[in-house]
């Protein structure tokens, strides 16, 4: 066929579309094309693989090669798409075997994802030294930190892993400290990861507190759960180079805020997670737009500025619910739900990616967080709003019940309209599902006085009679009349 149905990419986005597609257009071909051997895998799920909560790599997995086919969709892995030609509607493949060829299409959708993004940190070469965006990084980092002879090979079950990494990994003495540079979603997941696999592990974070994307209060909050724990965060703390040759010896920490001088302190293990870049790189030359974060500018239904061409998850933006621009906030969800609803539209039945706002969640040990819309004063400045923000501080449950918890939620809304634009929660009780009212206030573009009016659900062993989150918007909007 010559108009096949060509996705790049089998992963969230990727195969969420290659699915919804063969449903729909069951007369076309449709060909997925994956640059590894891995597919359909949960990448938020990693972290807690390593920490021993998930027993095998399989379970991460939500479909294998076989259940593809039987679907209907020509699955090519080991296949890398390393040029589009939006003119002739065709893209260049590259095999790991070292063939190459060329693959036409009718509709495309790179759905490439994104790669860690190690910054000024080599972690190539160097053993002990990891950065975790992938399974293979995850397989290798578990075998690390085991004992020799405790190692369980069968915990990465996959015939996709990299078995020789494995094995490589495997076969070194297990670290006793580990550093974790950056605290952001996987600094704080894997310095829990690391903490229940039994090292002494240090958390090195550049500014002054931990999660910037969830504010202060969250961040200070969950310092203070990881360091009950024993973990050691440093924050205002730059970590300026690891230290080793063949095997990771210590990082080089700047001496931060109060102007100390720089020192080496030793670890045998260093995790590097100080963000991520999107997979844009086969679009070199065509011609396409990008935005935010250089990530492939798109509309409301996933199409890019190429004819034919549409993009979606981690390497594509969506619409901000509240500010209405296009965004970068590389998502589970988010990739999913794109991914199908361009599936859809590809398919003739044209179907919105959705907006964004920012909904996410993370804990550190029994400490949950959440946030979404605009925290940052700045930020919504630059949007054109005034923000007013409060933090209160409530029960999870009402008092005499056994289990209630100090919640704390962050709200910021707008002086001028009173619309709500954006809040955070952290707590040890059921904290983090209450972030679903706030991104549905927000989807709604409600103000906080609608939001203190919401008929929330009320009984002992769940809330009290005022929800935090009511409680938070009762006092912003006191603040607004003030």
């Amino acid at each position: 066929m010559t108009d096949p149905f060509v996705v790049v990419g089998a992963d969230a986005a990727g195969l969420s579309a290659a699915s919804k597609f063969r449903r729909e257009a069951d007369a076309r071909e449709v060909v997925v094309f994956e640059k590894g051997r891995w597919i359909s895998y949960a990448y938020c799920g990693m972290p807690y693989f390593v920490a021993g909560y998930v027993d095998r790599m399989s379970d991460l997995l939500s479909l294998s090669p076989s259940e593809v086919d039987e679907r209907g969709i020509d699955l090519r892995r080991d296949s890398e798409v390393v040029a589009v030609d939006p003119d002739a509607k065709r893209v260049t493949v590259e095999t790991a075997a070292g063939d190459r060829y060329e693959q036409a299409y009718g509709d495309l959708l790179v759905a490439t994802g994104a790669r860690a993004d190690p910054g000024p940190f080599d972690v190539r070469g160097v053993d002990g030294a990891f950065t975790l965006h992938d399974m293979d990084a995850a397989a290798a980092i578990d075998a690390y930190v085991a004992e020799p002879d405790a190692y369980d090979p069968d915990r990465a079950d996959v015939s996709a892993v990299d078995r020789e990494r494995v094995d490589r990994n495997a076969a070194m003495p297990a670290p006793e400290t580990a550093a974790v540079v950056g605290g952001g979603y996987v600094g704080v997941e894997m310095a829990e990861a690391l903490a229940e696999r039994g090292l002494d592990v240090r958390v090195f974070h550049r500014s002054g507190h931990l999660l910037p994307p969830f504010g202060e209060a969250v961040g200070h909050r969950v310092e203070d759960a990881l360091e009950a724990e024993g973990v050691t965060v440093h924050t205002d703390t730059p970590v300026e180079a690891l230290v080793g040759d063949d095997r990771i010896e210590g990082v080089e920490v700047g001496g931060g805020a109060d102007g100390a001088s720089s020192e080496r302190i030793p670890v045998d293990m260093a995790v590097v997670g100080v963000g991520i870049r999107p997979n844009t790189d086969l679009l070199d030359g065509t011609g396409i737009d990008f935005g935010s974060g250089g990530a492939i500018r798109v509309d409301d239904h996933g199409r890019t500025s190429l004819p034919d061409v549409y993009a979606a998850g981690d390497c594509a933006t969506a619409r901000h619910a509240v500010t209405g621009e296009p965004d970068w906030t590389p998502l589970g969800l988010t990739a999913n739900r794109a991914g199908r609803a361009v599936g859809a539209t590809a398919a003739g039945d044209p179907t919105p990616v959705g907006d964004i706002a920012g909904t996410a969640a993370v804990k550190a040990f029994d400490t949950e967080a959440a946030r979404v819309g605009l925290l940052d004063d700045e930020e919504a400045r630059d949007a054109g709003f005034d923000p007013v923000r409060e933090t209160v501080t409530a029960g999870s449950r009402s008092g005499y019940y056994p289990g209630a918890a100090e919640t704390d939620v962050t709200l910021v809304a707008d002086r001028d309209t009173g619309r709500l634009l954006g809040g955070s929660i952290v707590g040890t009780d059921r904290a983090a599902v209450r972030i679903d009212t706030l991104a549905t206030a927000i989807e709604a573009e409600m103000t906080v006085a609608e939001v203190e009016r919401l008929d929330l659900a009320y009984a002992p062993p769940f809330s009290p009679v005022w929800d935090p989150i009511l409680v938070a918007a009762k006092v912003v909007n006191g603040a607004l009349d003030g």
